[in-house]
């Protein structure tokens, strides 16, 4: 059922500053002028912050003999002029995720706000100068968080504004700690928010930034829906205060929205995983169109570019049910030459792309091939309608360039190209979601993380929900069999439940039919990439997670611990009523198998005991619940 309840109103505006609380009553944000402050169940959770941008426009406005002085504040004479509020309340369908419905249902308040005329009268082509500059702050109130952005209305033209930077700012409650990440693949460092840290130097950090704060609480900073923009990340501009910093200027055309500032709030840590689709919400619906050719699957990457190994992993994906082979970098010549033409496979290579199409198919498999930006860049126009006619499932985006505005707006204008040859796209290295594979659905996943290219440890694997994944599904390549994994294999296997991408790629680094068909292996088969239902069910950051995901009538837990051994206990709650066995995967060491992970099957009760397991140091189980008929 789809319900919009809207309340408009253009208020007077009253001596003191507007509030906006979410439906739950438990967010307020109030603004006055140009700062705001967010509360959360009554406890101040960012302090008095400052709103408004950066913007130099000396020569347009000397132009319009506009004067101005060098170093004024461009948000300082702004006067707000009115507001407006509406209340939305809608359902909507995702065309595959880790819901099947998703909720958007938040208060509205968009601040209208006008340039000053420092007394100077009338321009030269007979308009108000105050008419030349307008914003808006525009923003919502969710019971999942806040979120605010700025947006430029059309006034008398369409107004060019160079935007230098923002002046956007979280001021936290002193003591406030924060997960640091400098780089999108890099690893987090947990440090306070003081810039007088000994032995440590804050550069900029990643999004989504985690931070806790005094009250016990756990906050998060996103960004959402930055399409044309300039990505944003977190610096420390003092003492226990952040500001949003952009990679570099933009130059933006009225009328115009920046991307969204969320802050999100949990009492728990979970409360932030299961709060996430405020992103999705954030970000515009997708274009009534058929995609029913988006299939999210299972993925194995052809190691070897030779024929033999590719038809071997085609025949392997087809036997252990992996829906699309990949032919990694490489196929069409070096990746990071200009003359490689991925127009066509290599002469060095002893097969043709339309064979390998052709076999796959017969086997019910598709193919993926990686494409590096050099080539994109150049060709793509060209590859889109030859990939479709050889019968190309996806490209994987190879080392883009990310971060200013001309080179994301090229990366989302290539998707939406992409689209219309209808292929798939998974994007490599630097990239971080901000929620457009709601837009864009064939965008399935992206890297974007420290994942098994860099082996790293539990104690990271064990953060990356509470942070990465916050923002959007992640290719972290799972490993299982590589000797360079740091983990047990229980930890890798409940990877599949825990870490969320429509694109899930399994065995990196290993070679088709390097398993022996070790029985715990039947999770991977079975646990689908997408699901009808998601509850993070318990977890502490870098500490351990529970995550629980529904398909149909079938649940599939996965429980991951950091280096430490660790008795959980997996509440059985989240279960509609009834009876279910369960397929319990879980690390033994005394085991004398190659893997030594013991299966064990036992049954439970909806809403019963919950199932207690102890875990190895760096280790994780794997649970899959079969109601009974």
């Amino acid at each position: 059922m789809r319900k919009v309840l809207l309340q408009l109103a253009l208020l007077p505006l009253l001596a003191f500053g507007q509030s906006l609380s979410s439906p739950d009553g438990k967010y307020v944000i109030g603004i006055d002028g140009m700062t705001y402050t967010i509360t959360y169940n009554n406890k101040v959770i960012v302090e008095r912050s400052q709103l408004g941008v950066d913007i130099d426009n000396r020569l347009f406005e000397s132009a319009l003999a506009v004067p101005r002085g060098e170093n004024e504040n461009w948000c300082s004479d702004l006067q707000l002029k009115s507001e407006e509020r509406i209340t939305v309340d809608t359902t909507w369908t995702p065309l595959y995720g880790e819901n099947n419905r998703i909720r958007d249902h938040y208060n509205q308040l968009v601040l209208h706000y006008e340039k000053g005329s420092n007394g100077q009268g009338v321009v030269s082509d007979g308009y108000d100068k105050r008419k030349y500059y307008a914003m808006d702050i525009v923003v919502r109130a969710y019971n999942e968080g806040i979120a605010f952005r700025y947006h430029f209305p059309q006034v008398a033209n369409n107004l060019f504004l160079h935007v230098k930077g923002e002046q956007t700012s979280f001021r936290m409650p002193e003591g406030t700690m924060a997960w640091y990440e400098e780089w999108a693949q890099g690893p987090y460092i947990k440090q306070p928010l003081n810039i007088k840290n000994e032995g440590f130097e804050w550069f900029e950090s990643e999004r989504p930034l985690l931070l806790q704060v005094p009250s016990g609480c756990y906050v998060a900073l996103l960004e959402a829906q930055m399409k044309d923009y300039t990505r944003g990340k977190f610096r420390l501009k003092a003492e226990n205060e952040l500001q949003v910093a952009m990679y570099d200027c933009a130059d933006i055309i009225s009328p115009y929205y920046t991307p969204w500032r969320v802050v999100m709030v949990g009492e728990k840590a979970v409360d932030l995983i299961n709060h996430k689709e405020i992103v999705l919400n954030l970000n515009e619906e997708r274009a009534d169109a058929d995609w029913t050719w988006v299939r999210p699957g299972k993925a194995f990457r052809s190691c070897r570019l030779d024929k033999e190994n590719i038809m071997r992993s085609i025949d392997y994906c087809a036997e252990f049910g992996i829906d699309y082979v990949e032919l990694d970098a490489g196929w069409y010549g070096p990746e990071g030459r200009v003359e490689s033409d991925a127009r066509k496979v290599i002469e060095t290579r002893d097969f043709t792309m339309p064979e390998v199409c052709q076999y796959a198919r017969s086997k019910g498999v598709g193919v993926w091939v990686y494409v590096n930006q050099r080539a994109l860049y150049r060709q793509l126009d060209e590859l889109l309608p030859l990939y479709q006619q050889w019968g190309i499932s996806g490209i994987k985006f190879g080392f883009v360039h990310v971060g200013n505005q001309k080179w994301s707006t090229w990366l989302h204008n290539a998707i939406e190209k992409c689209a219309r040859y209808h292929i798939m796209v998974d994007i490599h290295d630097e990239y971080r979601p901000t929620g457009l594979s709601r837009t864009y659905p064939n965008l399935l996943t992206q890297e974007g993380i420290r994942g098994n290219e860099e082996m790293p440890d539990a104690d990271h694997n064990t953060l990356l929900p509470f942070t990465r994944y916050l923002c959007g599904p992640a290719d972290y390549t799972l490993c299982y069999f590589n000797n360079r994994v740091k983990n047990t294999k229980g930890h890798q296997l409940a990877m599949a439940a825990v870490y969320y991408s429509p694109l899930q790629f399994y065995f990196w680094y290993d070679d088709p039919f390097v398993d022996k068909g070790e029985e715990e292996l039947e999770f991977w088969k079975d646990c689908p990439t997408t699901f009808d239902e998601s509850i993070a069910l318990d977890g502490t950051p870098g500490e351990y997670i529970i995550q629980a995901r529904r398909s149909g009538n079938e649940w599939y837990v996965g429980a991951m611990t950091n280096t430490q051994a660790r008795t959980i206990s997996i509440p059985t709650d989240f279960l509609p009523k009834g009876k279910y066995v369960v397929e319990v995967y879980n690390d033994d060491p005394t085991l004398s198998t190659r893997t030594k992970v013991k299966r064990e099957q036992m049954k439970v009760k909806g809403g019963g005991k919950p199932i207690v397991l102890q875990l190895q140091p760096s280790g994780g189980a794997a649970l899959h619940f079969t109601p009974i008929k």
